[in-house]
């Protein structure tokens, strides 16, 4: 919760003209906030972050998510039901095992990698009624407009009314020229 507030707040009008972007789902909305390079390397900088290791991440692509259950059921989260897409191709995003790979590879601090862990949203959580979370997903970088296509198990055994949800309006935020 504390990260969500914080990444929210620090948010600037200017990353989107109707930010942030809001799903709504009659069980459920979701908000994705798309953050600029120069944002999130601050981010981490302040956080103490070595220079190498910001200098990868400026070149990603990350969007804050925050998902709030606005039914009386559980609703499941698994990050491997969501498919992104640029133009109908693919576009893959990294399971957070495969970032910790790769500042494992790079000598990267574990005090840092676990910091960056907890800010990304998690792979599977299950939402409680009335319950709202979020961390950041981290994409490759595009220009084009990104399509999420995301499924939603519900209920206590995951045995519920599934809920899709399509959105074209994803984008990755650039700095200022």
């Amino acid at each position: 919760m504390f990260l969500n507030a914080l990444l929210f707040s620090a948010a600037t009008v200017a990353a989107s003209p109707k930010f942030p972007l809001v799903v709504n789902h009659e069980l459920m909305s979701i908000e994705f906030a798309p953050r600029k390079p120069e944002q999130m390397g601050s981010f981490y900088e302040a956080r103490g972050f070595p220079r190498e290791m910001r200098e990868v991440l400026k070149q990603q692509c990350f969007i804050t998510v925050k998902i709030h259950n606005n039914s009386q059921k559980k609703i499941w989260l698994d990050l491997a039901n969501w498919q992104f897409s640029v133009n109908g191709k693919p576009l893959k995003r990294e399971h957070r095992d495969v970032w910790k790979q790769h500042w494992q590879a790079m000598n990267v601090p574990l005090r840092f990698q676990s910091t960056f862990r907890w800010t990304l949203i998690p792979e599977t959580l299950d939402y409680l009624p009335g319950e709202e979370e979020g961390g950041n997903l981290v994409l490759p970088f595009t220009k084009e407009k990104i399509t999420l296509d995301a499924k939603f198990a519900t209920g206590e055994n995951r045995d519920g009314k599934p809920i899709h949800i399509h959105f074209e309006q994803l984008y990755c935020a650039e700095d200022a020229l």
